[in-house]
C-alpha cells in the first residue's frame, strides 16, 4: 500500500510537471519520493534551480515563502496547511519594527526561520550553518538577532567581538531538552559521539562533539570514523542516518525532541497535492516579494 502511493505520486509529479520538496524532518516515506531533501534554504535554491513550474514544500510554511520569494515565478504549494513553525510565528512585524526604533544602529539580523512578512524589514538573513561567518562578515558591530536566542547565543560566543543584543525566543522542539537529558543519553551509550543542533540551549551545545546545522550532522556522521552517535536533533535525523549509514548506530538524545508541524504532513498529503485535490498555494504580493528579498540577497552576498 505504501508502495503503491509513492509510485502514484512519482508518476503524478511527473505528468504535472511537479518538483517535491522535503524538508529533512519529513518522515522517511515523503523524503523517498521527493525530488529534492535537505534544510531549508538549500530546497529553496533548488526548486529556484529545478526546471518544473509548480513547487509542493513538504515542510512548514515559512519554508514555502521561502521558496516563493526565491521563485515568484513558480506556483508552490505547502503540502499540509496547518504545517507552521511556532519560532518563525513567535515575532513579528510590528514588534520587530518597535525594537529597531530603540535600537536604530543594531543591523537585524533574521534567521531563515521567521515569516516572509518579518524579513522585510530585517538587513540580512542566516541559517543555522551561516549564521557565524554572515554575523563576522557584517561592518557594523552592533548586532540585533532574531528570532533564536540559543542560535543566536551560539553565534555571539563565536564572535565576541561583536555586540550582540538577543531576544528571547527560538525551537520550543530544540530547546525543551536540557543537561540532564544529556547525561541520561551518555550514560546509555557512553562511547558515542554527542553531534548537537545549535537551536538547542547554550549549556546543552556545550557538552557537544560537534554543533551544527541539521546537514552539518548528517555530513559530520557520515564522514566520521566513529560508529556510534547521540543526535542532538529532531528525532528524523537519526533515522535517515539510519538508513543511509546501517553500519553505524545513531541514538536519540531525547524522545521529547520531535516536531509535530513537520510530523502533520503524511504522504496521503502529499498525494493530494500532486492530484490538485489538496495543499494551500502560497501567495505573496510582489512588494513582500521584494522587500523579503532583500535579507536573503544580502545572505547570498555576505555567505
Amino acid at each position: 500500500m505504501l508502495r503503491d502511493v509513492q509510485d502514484e505520486i512519482i508518476k503524478l509529479k511527473k505528468e504535472n510537471d511537479i518538483c517535491i520538496l522535503a524538508h529533512s524532518y519529513q518522515a522517511r516515506e515523503i523524503v523517498e519520493i521527493a525530488d529534492f531533501a535537505g534544510d531549508s534554504f538549500q530546497l529553496s535554491v533548488m526548486a529556484s534551480k529545478a526546471t518544473q513550474k509548480t513547487v509542493i514544500m513538504c515542510g512548514v510554511r515559512f519554508m514555502a515563502e521561502t521558496v516563493k520569494i526565491l521563485s515568484p515565478e513558480k506556483t508552490v504549494f505547502l503540502a499540509n496547511p496547518i504545517a507552521g513553525c511556532p519560532m518563525a510565528e513567535q515575532m513579528d512585524k510590528p514588534l520587530i519594527e518597535g525594537v529597531k526604533q530603540r535600537f536604530p544602529d543594531y543591523t537585524v539580523v533574521a534567521y531563515i526561520n521567521t515569516t516572509a512578512e518579518l524579513k522585510t524589514i530585517c538587513d540580512v538573513c542566516v541559517t543555522s550553518s551561516s549564521a557565524v561567518k554572515i554575523v563576522n562578515a557584517i561592518e557594523n558591530e552592533n548586532i540585533l538577532f532574531i528570532p533564536d536566542c540559543n542560535l543566536g547565543a551560539y553565534v555571539a560566543e563565536q564572535v565576541p567581538h561583536k555586540n550582540i543584543k538577543l531576544l528571547q525566543g527560538g525551537c520550543p522542539v530544540h530547546a525543551v531538552v536540557n543537561t540532564a537529558d544529556v547525561e541520561i543519553a551518555k550514560k546509555a551509550h557512553p562511547e558515542a559521539l554527542f553531534l548537537v543542533h545549535p537551536e538547542c540551549v547554550p549549556s546543552v551545545v556545550k557538552l557537544a562533539d560537534f554543533v551544527g546545522s541539521t546537514s552539518a550532522i548528517m555530513d559530520f556522521a557520515i564522514a566520521s570514523d566513529a560508529k556510534d552517535f547521540i543526535i542532538g536533533t529532531e528525532m528524523s535525523i537519526a533515522e535517515h542516518l539510519q538508513y543511509m549509514c546501517p553500519d553505524k548506530n545513531f541514538y536519540y538524545l531525547s524522545k521529547k525532541i520531535l516536531c509535530p508541524n513537520m510530523k502533520a504532513t503524511t504522504l496521503i498529503d502529499v498525494l493530494n497535492c500532486v492530484s490538485g485535490k489538496g495543499g494551500e498555494e502560497i501567495e505573496l504580493d510582489n512588494e513582500t516579494i521584494e522587500k523579503a528579498r532583500i535579507c536573503i540577497d544580502e545572505m547570498i552576498r555576505l555567505g
